[in-house]
């Protein structure tokens, strides 16, 4: 490396050749250091996508509770679950978006967004495991006779089957 006030010598060139090669590396390509805030963007769009993909199915199942109704036996402990983990889900998909405004190379802001971190970690293991509770709760369709599903009458029409 070059210094101030110096010329560079034949051995200069060599470390700097040398830590050249060590950069580009046994692949060929040049192996820049990581930029955290450009990883911690894309961790937390697939974590956001996964999320969405949970509040979906989460979202179904709540209309599927909501649909047989009381006569289910855990239809309380469900919709309770449901709500607890489609809350969760939400707080968490909050925090990923603060997460990635902040600058992760801001040394006064890593304490903060650690803590962040950390707490969506943990609701995000919560969340995991009220969904297996959700799916140790839940049911098969032949069980509570979701398989035959009445078909609404149309607004305004008579409740006659024959013509005229």
């Amino acid at each position: 490396m070059e210094r101030e006030g110096r010329v560079p010598n034949g051995e200069d060139e060599a470390l700097n050749k040398l830590e050249e090669e060590e950069i580009i590396g046994q692949t060929g390509h040049l192996n820049r250091p990581i930029d955290m805030n450009h990883y911690a963007t894309k961790k937390s769009a697939a974590q956001s996508m996964l999320d969405v993909a949970l509040l979906m199915a989460n979202s179904s199942q709540l209309k599927t509770v909501l649909y047989v109704g009381p006569a289910y036996r855990f239809f309380i402990p469900l919709i309770v679950l449901l709500s607890l983990s489609i809350t969760l889900q939400v707080v968490v998909g909050l925090l990923l978006v603060f997460i990635v405004k902040y600058d992760l190379n801001d040394v006064r802001k890593q304490r903060k967004l650690n803590t962040m971190n950390n707490v969506a970690t943990v609701m995000v293991f919560f969340t995991v495991l009220i969904n297996i509770f959700i799916t140790a709760l839940g049911f098969e369709s032949s069980r509570v006779g979701l398989d035959i599903v009445p078909v609404p009458q149309m607004l305004g029409s008579d409740n006659h089957t024959g013509p005229g």
